[in-house]
């Protein structure tokens, strides 16, 4: 998009402001005297910090300050913090305290703003002053312009904003500096006043400001660090009296900066990364806990090896590399995890235990959209309570782990827009039990126990069937049926094997002509079937005779006639070609002799395999 597009776009937002932000409300007594802004536009996340010498020249005393933001920064105010400076009147207290700050909506104050109030512990006296310290940050408020780069191209920004102090009370004397990335801007109003030098760009001084000025100014400059937001974090807080407080945060991570078009070149971006991938971001920095240990960075797919660990006494950072390089639009997830001291965060008080532990992420600059902060209390643990320095959701849950019985109490705390300032302490109460920390052992001493009294038990009866039982026996009859009606298997099946043989010699006969050898053979098969025969009757004796026999007797009986029948047609087949080729009959006679023993045959053999594999399965 061409600048000339660019401002077309922007003018009539502009002018609507300045409409909008006329002056129709003319608060009480109170003047600024000075008003030093600085704006730090370093990061994707905008910090407004702001000093006000804040004068009553009423005859009453005044308990607030009213703050006041136009609609655009008010929807991205992630932070607000006010804090008293040493003023110049009797008004002198000591500088760092945070100060009540609300939203209210004073009457005849336009609705497109947002006014917070600031109460002051002990009132602004007449002809007294202080020293307001303002503190306010944005998330989401700069805008990529353009919004589609290509991997080679720098990221560009637009920040909008105001060079006079809006605010409900005339100021004197005000200035503004904005710090910039770097001393590239591509434009920027040029009002009066306004003086670019290095990396800062300074507009006013201005003096005798009326209440609810507004002079649109508009930055369009480069700023290629990460722009990393978390869309959600669920960072679980999980704490074992036995001397452990695990922490696991599960990510994920966007790069909210221009979106990336066109297509990515890993070697482009191998060879030349900070010229074909300028506004990416390859790594992230947490800044952990001086003792943190067993530090483990992983995802979905198992261990990223792309981290180093370093630490001292006073810290300990983790610098993570994802698996690929974030470009504007591009997501990942992975999970961080790692175990501090108990010592260093769980304390007593009054018959109450607390943690007391960070609230946000340890990554450096990171802008959380939805943080979940899961605190898992030990098995046992009652009136909880929880207390964090700025408003969050609440609410409660139950963990099962292993060894538990009803399960672990979680509190769950839940903010949306959070950035690195929300990192204070915040604390959980509970009280527990010491003597609870014995379940989980008494369990396990237990469970040993009875399994080894179990395992003597066992070792030590007899929990055999007796010999004399009907079972027993039963069993006993049973195996010798199965081994008989085996045996009775095995016999057939080499009645089975001399069969063949008497086929084989026939089939000799027909290539060799040799009628003695038939003959010598018929003669072996005939004795080898007698003494089978004779094998046969005690094995079918003692079936016939046992009545665990009685399922299977029935198919062994019909098996052995059916291979008796078998046999007969066989040895009639073998004596009828012998006979003919004596004869020297023609081959096709001998055939049309046997043809009705053949089939026969063939039916009858089918029928003793059939029962040979059910007897078998049997």
């Amino acid at each position: 998009m061409k600048r000339g597009t660019m401002r077309s776009n922007l003018f009539p937002l502009l002018f609507a402001f300045a409409f909008l932000f006329s002056p129709v409300f003319s608060a009480s007594d109170l003047i600024l005297a000075k008003v030093d802004r600085r704006i730090d536009l370093t990061s994707q996340i905008v910090r407004i910090t702001t000093s006000l010498k804040v004068e009553n020249t009423g005859s009453d005393v005044v308990s607030e300050i009213l703050l006041s933001f136009p609609e655009n920064q008010a929807k991205h105010l992630a932070y607000l913090k006010a804090t008293l400076g040493e003023g110049k009147g009797k008004a002198k207290t000591s500088s760092g305290v945070a100060l009540p700050v609300k939203a209210v909506q004073p009457n005849d104050v336009p609705p497109a703003l947002t006014i917070y109030s600031v109460s002051l512990p002990n009132g602004l006296g007449k002809g007294h002053s202080l020293t307001l310290d303002v503190l306010a940050v944005f998330t989401h408020i700069l805008q990529p312009f353009p919004e589609k780069i290509n991997q080679g191209d720098i990221q560009l920004l637009l920040f909008q904003e105001s060079a006079q102090y809006l605010s409900p009370y005339a100021v004197k004397a005000q200035s503004l500096t904005l710090k910039l990335p770097d001393a590239r801007i591509e434009s920027y109003s040029k009002l009066e006043n306004a003086k670019l030098q290095g990396s800062e760009l300074k507009y006013g001084p201005y003096e005798n400001i009326p209440p609810f000025s507004y002079l649109p100014i508009v930055i369009h400059y480069e700023n290629n660090l990460p722009f990393a937001v978390a869309k959600e974090l669920v960072r679980e807080i999980e704490i074992s009296h036995w001397g452990n407080v695990q922490i696991t945060e599960h990510y994920e991570i966007i790069h909210a900066g221009a979106q990336s078009k066109g297509e990515f070149s890993r070697l482009d971006y191998q060879t030349r990364p900070y010229l074909r991938g300028a506004s990416a971001f390859r790594r992230l920095v947490a800044k952990l806990p001086p003792r943190a240990h067993s530090v483990y960075y992983r995802d979905e797919i198992g261990n990223i090896s792309t981290s180093s660990l370093w630490g001292d006494s006073r810290k300990t950072e983790l610098e993570i590399e994802p698996r690929y390089p974030m470009f504007g639009g591009w997501k990942t997830t992975f999970t961080i995890g790692y175990g501090l001291p108990l010592q260093d965060f769980l304390f007593g008080l009054d018959g109450k235990r607390f943690l007391n532990i960070s609230f946000g992420a340890p990554i450096y600059e990171l802008v959380i959209d939805t943080i979940f902060v899961k605190v898992v209390l030990p098995e046992g643990s009652k009136d909880i309570s929880v207390s964090v320095p700025f408003p969050v959701k609440e609410r409660h849950e139950t963990k099962i782990s292993h060894l538990d019985i009803v399960g672990r109490p979680v509190v769950v705390v839940e903010k949306n827009n959070v950035v690195p300032e929300h990192n204070e302490h915040f604390q959980v109460y509970y009280k527990f039990n010491s003597l609870s920390m014995l379940t989980e052992p008494f369990m396990l001493i237990s469970g040993f126990f009875f399994l080894f009294v179990a395992c003597i038990v066992y070792s030590r009866a007899d929990i055999s069937i007796s010999k004399s039982s009907a079972s027993y026996l039963a069993k006993l009859q049973w195996d010798e049926v199965q081994a008989t009606t085996q045996l009775i298997h095995g016999i057939i099946s080499r009645c089975l094997t001399a069969h063949d043989k008497l086929e084989t010699s026939l089939h000799d006969l027909s290539r060799t002509g040799d009628v003695q050898a038939c003959k010598a053979t018929r003669k072996s098969v005939d004795s080898s079937l007698k003494d089978l025969s004779k094998e046969l009757k005690q094995p079918l004796s003692f079936l016939q005779s046992c009545p665990q026999a009685a399922q299977i007797l029935p198919k062994v009986e019909e098996l052995v006639t059916k291979e008796r029948e078998l046999q007969e047609k066989l040895v009639l087949k073998h004596t009828t070609v012998v006979d003919g080729y004596e004869k020297k009959l023609g081959g096709r006679e001998i055939e049309n002799r046997i043809a009705s023993y053949q089939q026969k045959i063939t039916a009858l053999r089918r029928e003793v395999d059939d029962l040979m594999d059910l007897i078998d399965e049997i």
